[in-house]
């Protein structure tokens, strides 16, 4: 996901906001905001994955693992 495809997401919703989209308008809205929200969703988890919990007694457990048990 890039700048352009993010400035065509809020073009296409403030288009919306002053007319129907077309079908055609509607589908790659749809498309680039799946993009988006899959892209938002690797980095959150990418970021998760290198975070440490830190426990009282001073031992550390990464986040990845405790997802591995669940």
């Amino acid at each position: 996901m890039n700048q352009t495809d993010i400035d065509r997401i809020n073009e296409l919703y403030h288009l919306s906001q002053k007319r129907p989209l077309t079908e055609a308008e509607k589908q790659e809205q749809q498309r680039l905001r799946r993009a988006y929200a899959d892209a938002f969703r690797a980095s959150l988890r990418a970021q998760l994955d290198n975070s440490v919990i830190v426990r009282p007694d001073g031992t550390h457990e990464p986040v990845r693992d405790r997802r591995k048990k669940e």
